[in-house]
């Protein structure tokens, strides 16, 4: 079993952003580790208290195959002075323990875990080609 993290940040409280921010986490998740949701064990989403319009986990079980992974989602803890904006996910996934895991981390949640998010630039790149798709 492996534990993959990731976060990102949403520009408003609307469903359309937090949908929009939610789908370019688990694309980049799947795209990137190369995972399937029958893999997945659970998936815990965590958000930030000021955002409220709609569960993660709704937009995930939309997503193909993913109706049947164990979700929860939760308010993460506030902390004056941390990050706004902001959903986080925890994933226990059926992997081999040689997989090389990619932890996610996209937008100002780059800023959490420097150490395991791809570069600004390569972020950007990414944007336009996934836009002229």
């Amino acid at each position: 079993m492996q534990a993959i993290r990731g976060a990102i940040t949403v520009s408003e409280n609307t469903v359309e952003a937090i949908r929009e921010a939610v789908t370019e986490l688990l694309d980049e998740l799947e795209e990137r580790n190369q995972i399937q949701p029958k893999d997945m064990i659970s998936v815990t989403f965590s958000v930030t208290r000021d955002l409220d319009t709609i569960f993660p986990a709704a937009i995930a079980r939309a997503r193909p195959g993913w109706d049947n992974v164990a979700m929860l989602d939760v308010q993460q803890m506030h902390v004056k002075g941390s990050l706004q904006r902001c959903i986080r996910f925890l994933i226990h996934a059926n992997l081999p323990t040689s997989s090389v895991i990619h932890h996610i981390y996209l937008r100002h949640a780059a800023n959490l875990r420097p150490d395991w998010s791809l570069p600004q630039s390569l972020q950007a790149s990414q944007q336009v080609v996934k836009s002229k798709v």
